[in-house]
């Protein structure tokens, strides 16, 4: 509120016609009223509100027919927002339109006020008396039109808005507004029609032509949107975002083979952002990935886009976000060696979001590069300290390279951050269990794989690991000979399961079971020189020696290094 276009001059105390000679203030209270009215204004500067409306007060009360003090006191009240001095506030306001129907000043204070207390209806009775009584204020009709919306009356609004029109023409404000307002009311062909009156005002202005082709998508008519994009673009060749809103339209609707060509001479156009053609990228990796997965693989499509991404590259190849969209792109299309690079590059170029280097973290796990996992997780947990997935990767990273002790300290902190999410601890109390029996502290090592066995009994990895490793200790033979035994039948033909529950029976010296169990998983046809050997072990345990060292021969045949395995072939006999 520009408070000095109110303020009266010293002299215009002593102007006001009063209603009666009772009232009539004399020169010596006049100037008194003018030093109390100073003293205010100089405080209310200062924004020290209390002390302001003290001295208006008593100013007030030698010249209650000030229209200006009223003014003021309403002014200093309505900066509380507390309802009880905004009631107090409306009443000061009321007074000094009482007093002087002119100044649009008070008008609008009144209305605000009212508005704070949301009497809607009053503020638009303000704005209506504003219009009427000063002349030149009908600018206040897009204010009183708002109001109505506040006041929850479209109808009131929109008669305002189509008033305001007839003497400003048409323009946005108003038009944007009835639009808004005849979308809310569900009248969409009142509202493509304010649309069309404003292109037809400005056909020359693109965002209008865009916003109504929004407004159509939004309403699931795209097919009307189009044709207005087409007119538009074909006369304004130049309208580079008319023509991207246009191609995603196209996309939207299936029609692929008409925004491509549309889309290779945007990503060629330097007038086109950056961030729109991302955009686009962005939309092509939120399609692709999931036709892969849902078996809808379109070969031309993924091609197409990653065309689309090589022009972005050779322009902006400096631009971390082009890298990352890059990875999400070759992720999208089961290219994971191409989205590593992307990612990798994308985080030596800038900061980049936690996702890229989540996403990083995978793929070097995935594909066994394991150094680069630990080097980057090193990075991301510099600003990313609190990330339970990055200690998780460092950890895992760690235990593949055989780290044990820094894995176990990363899998414990990305315990402690994950205590809520009970499948996110299963994973990582699977991990705990190898990394502790790697370090054989055994009594960690199985209190983690009990903790996953608790939430998942059916846990393959654990049931085949603890399984495996109580066997090698030869502790606890009974509870795992259970564990493989529920493995294998619920995975009858996996050669490395039944291996596993052979080799447990082998330890509790149940020969002949560990036979015919080794037996099925050599019948898989996938066997490897652990299960040979363990085959050929079983066999001399059942006295057949020139059967164990012909299973021994087919064990080294597929691991010729293997000094054990030398020993049992040369000396013809095992080393427990």
């Amino acid at each position: 509120m520009a408070t000095l276009a109110v303020i009266v001059s010293l002299s215009a105390f002593g102007q006001k016609k009063k209603k009666s000679p009772e009232l009539k203030v004399s020169t010596k209270s006049q100037r008194e009223a003018e030093f109390y009215f100073t003293e205010g204004e100089k405080y209310f500067i200062l924004e020290d509100y209390a002390k302001a409306m003290l001295y208006y007060q008593r100013a007030m009360e030698i010249n209650p027919e000030n229209a200006t003090i009223h003014y003021k006191v309403a002014e200093v009240l309505s900066h509380t927002n507390k309802q009880d001095d905004l009631l107090r506030a409306s009443l000061s306001i009321e007074n000094a339109i009482k007093l002087e129907k002119s100044n649009k000043y008070f008008y609008l204070l009144a209305a605000n006020i009212y508005s704070s207390m949301a009497r809607f209806d009053k503020a638009a009775q303000v704005y209506e008396n504003l219009i009427r009584e000063v002349k030149g204020s009908e600018e206040y009709l897009y204010e009183l039109a708002a109001v109505y919306q506040y006041g929850n009356k479209p109808d009131d609004a929109i008669k305002t808005y189509n008033r305001a029109e007839s003497i400003f023409g048409v323009n946005e404000i108003s038009s944007v507004q009835k639009i808004r307002l005849y979308l809310e009311a569900g009248k969409t062909k009142e509202a493509v029609e304010e649309g069309e009156k404003l292109i037809n005002a400005f056909p020359d202005e693109e965002r209008y032509v865009m916003a109504l082709a929004e407004v159509l998508t939004q309403k699931n008519m795209i097919s009307q949107a189009i044709p207005y994009l087409e007119k538009f673009t074909t006369q304004n060749p130049e309208a580079v975002n008319a023509k991207m809103l246009l191609a995603g339209l196209y996309r939207d609707s299936k029609q692929e083979q008409k925004a491509r060509p549309l889309l290779l001479t945007l990503f060629d156009d330097t007038g086109v952002d950056l961030r729109s053609k991302l955009l686009v990228l962005g939309a092509y990796s939120a399609e692709l990935g999931p036709n892969r997965s849902g078996n809808n693989f379109d070969a031309e499509k993924e091609s197409f886009a990653l065309e689309l991404f090589e022009k972005l590259q050779k322009k902006y190849g400096n631009e971390p976000n082009v890298h990352i969209i890059g990875g999400d792109l070759y992720l999208s299309t089961n290219k994971p060696r191409e989205a590593l690079q992307h990612y990798t590059t994308a985080v030596e170029l800038g900061d980049v979001n936690f996702e890229v280097w989540q996403n990083l973290l995978l793929l070097e796990v995935q594909l066994d590069q394991f150094e680069a996992a630990i080097k980057h997780a090193d990075l991301a947990l510099e600003m990313y300290p609190n990330q339970p997935m990055i200690h998780y990767y460092h950890g895992y990273a760690n235990l593949r390279t055989r780290h044990y002790p820094e894995s176990i300290q990363s899998l414990e902190q990305a315990k402690k951050l994950s205590a809520a999410n009970l499948a996110m601890l299963s994973e990582i109390n699977t991990l705990l269990g190898d990394a502790y029996n790697a370090t054989k502290e055994y009594e960690k090592s199985d209190k983690a794989y009990d903790d996953v066995l608790a939430y998942n009994p059916n846990n393959v990895g654990v049931l085949n690991n603890y399984s495996y490793f109580l066997a090698l200790r030869k502790v606890n033979l009974e509870k795992a000979e259970k564990m493989s035994g529920q493995l294998i039948k619920n995975n009858p033909d996996n050669p490395t399961f039944l291996d596993t529950h052979a080799w447990v029976l082998f330890t509790r010296e149940k020969y002949k079971e560990a036979r015919k169990i080794m037996e099925r998983a050599i019948s898989t046809g996938q066997a490897n020189a652990v299960h040979f050997e363990h085959y050929g072990d079983i066999l001399f345990k059942l006295g057949d020696v020139d059967g164990a060292v012909h299973q021994w021969e087919k064990a080294r045949g597929l691991n010729a290094n293997s000094e054990t395995l030398n020993k049992k072939i040369t000396n013809r006999k095992i080393y427990e």
